[in-house]
């Protein structure tokens, strides 16, 4: 013990100082290595979740016994990897995450007795909107959703009634976007949720600011119709691409053959009605036949005289002779109905007036000899027999002004990925990683202590001996320069005593162990506070010279 005090004051403040700063830099070192590999292997419970979700989950798993780190600025939760799947269960069961939004679940929250009607309507439509949005988001192309809803209270006394309505904001995934379709399903499902709401009174955009349906319209508007005949074409044409692919893909294999469709499609609707006569076609309708037949018969009268004239004369005078005339007359009218054809020619939407179709097919690839692979175009019997069966699914129309191309092309080798790491002794990926992060830092450990701690510890305690021999060799050549003061008989000349003091102090610069020339005169001030160091130091040197 005695030694170690000793050897710890020789020392000095500086090398102690430097040895502490090392000793505890190697501690924290040592509990950093402790403190990581104690740690469990990290896996992600959770991604993409709100700071409520996030704060909620992270106590649940807490609460649970099991360490749970948020990360991304907290829109992730991990858990011990082993302990992942079993975790993710539990907070299903939970109901957990809910998505930041208000639920049902705030009826269980509140307390009904003690809440006014204005706050009951208020958390009903707040439910309502979580509700939509939780039901809206589970789409796989949709992000997020966020409902508003507004639904007016009817007055008393009032006649008018005001109608609700409702607008959604969607968040899509990566650069997906919601079909006209899809679009349309989102309007039903939030009309029917609330009572009295209708589809066409829903406005949906999404987080780029882009209009998706706009409210306050109808089915027959103009730009819902442009809307659906686009969806019509593009569903034409991949019905088209898709059936040449698969009818291809028999001969050239799955994946070797590209079809692109460009349907040119006539929306318009065209309603004709045409009436055909045929003269040649008459068929009588109705007959009508009218007779008449007339007699007249009349008489000569004498001439008038002056004896008819007389008083009492005969009025007639005399008959004369009688006329008599027969009149007969037949009227027959015919009606004819000619033969009359009506026809309504009503020519719907949608009729395809020209389509272009470009396949792309690839060659015939395989490998020689040495392995290496090899591409070979195919035939052009081959090809043209490819063109005739694409014209025939089609059906192609020259007078339409339809088109076929048929090319090939070789396709570029799709990238291939290194194979996962296979097990090693029953281990996986991760444990594999795991085993090669303790690895490196037991090495990085091993040479911190090798290349740094041993070099400064070392070299610490190999300056105390040489520290002690320099202060030693002081010691003597001082008690020989106060030996000849004293008038000894080997006491040198003072001249001959500096100059040996003087080359001393030369080689005592010169000694390892950083001893300056000023110590000389420090030396009997040494010997008078530690004199059991200077008479161990003496011992050593009768010691030696034994």
């Amino acid at each position: 013990m005695e030694a170690l005090t000793q050897a710890m004051r020789g020392l000095g403040p500086v090398r102690l100082a430097m040895m502490g700063g090392v000793l505890f830099l190697m501690l924290g070192f040592f509990i950093f290595l402790l403190t990581k590999l104690g740690q469990p292997n990290m896996a992600l419970l959770f991604s993409e979740l709100s700071s409520t979700d996030s704060n909620t989950i992270a106590s649940e798993v807490s609460r649970l016994g099991y360490p749970a780190e948020v990360r991304d600025q907290g829109t992730s939760v991990w858990v011990p990897a082993d302990k992942a799947l079993e975790l993710r269960l539990k907070m299903a069961d939970r109901g957990l995450p809910v998505g930041g939004k208000v639920g049902f679940e705030i009826f269980d929250e509140t307390d009904t007795l003690g809440t006014t009607d204005f706050l009951q309507n208020v958390n009903l439509r707040r439910a309502l909107e979580g509700e939509l949005g939780r039901t809206i988001q589970s789409m796989d192309i949709v992000h997020r959703a966020r409902v508003h809803l507004v639904m007016p209270r009817r007055q008393l006394f009032s006649r008018e009634e005001q109608q609700p309505s409702a607008s959604v904001v969607l968040a899509m995934r990566s650069s997906k976007r919601l079909d006209h379709e899809q679009v349309t399903a989102v309007q039903n499902l939030v009309a029917s949720a609330v009572p009295g709401l209708k589809p066409g009174r829903i406005t949906i955009i999404d987080d780029k600011g882009k209009l998706l349906s706009p409210g306050f319209e109808d089915d027959q508007s103009v730009n819902t119709i442009a809307a659906k005949n686009e969806e019509r074409r593009r569903s034409v044409e991949a019905r088209m691409a898709r059936t040449i692919e698969e009818l291809l893909e028999k001969t050239v294999g799955f994946g070797n053959v590209r079809a692109e469709v460009n349907a040119d499609m006539d929306f318009d609707r065209v309603s004709t009605t045409e009436e055909i006569y045929n003269p040649d076609g008459q068929v009588v309708r109705s007959t009508q036949t009218v007779e008449r037949a007339a007699r007249n018969q009349e008489s000569e009268t004498d001439a008038v005289t002056v004896g008819t004239n007389l008083p009492d004369a005969a009025p007639g005078g005399g008959e004369g002779a009688r006329a008599q005339s027969d009149e007969s007359s037949t009227e027959e009218t015919v009606n004819y109905e000619i033969t009359k054809k009506v026809i309504n020619h009503v020519k719907t939407d949608g009729s395809l007036k020209r389509v272009s179709v470009a396949v792309l097919v690839n060659g015939i690839q395989g490998k020689d000899k040495d392995g290496n692979p090899t591409y070979t175009p195919r035939p052009k019997e081959q090809m043209e027999m490819l063109a005739t069966l694409v014209r025939s699914t089609i059906g192609f129309d020259a007078d339409r002004g339809d088109s076929v191309e048929v090319v090939n092309m070789e396709f570029t080798s799709p990238i291939k990925f290194e194979e996962p790491l296979e097990l090693f002794f029953g281990l996986g990926k991760n444990d594999l990683l795991r085993l090669a992060e303790i690895l490196v830092l037991s090495i990085l450990g091993i040479l911190v202590i090798l290349l740094v701690v041993r070099p400064l510890v070392s070299r610490a305690f190999e300056s105390i001996p040489s520290a002690q021999e320099a202060a030693g060799r002081l010691l003597a050549d001082t008690s020989s320069h106060a030996a000849g003061l004293l008038g000894g008989p080997s006491a040198p000349a003072p001249a001959e005593m500096e100059e040996e003091q003087f080359e001393e102090l030369i080689d005592i610069d010169r000694v390892e162990g950083r001893v300056k020339a000023s110590s000389v005169k420090k030396v009997g001030e040494i010997v008078e506070k530690h004199p059991e160091e200077a008479l161990s130091i003496i011992r050593a040197w009768m010691y030696q010279e034994a």
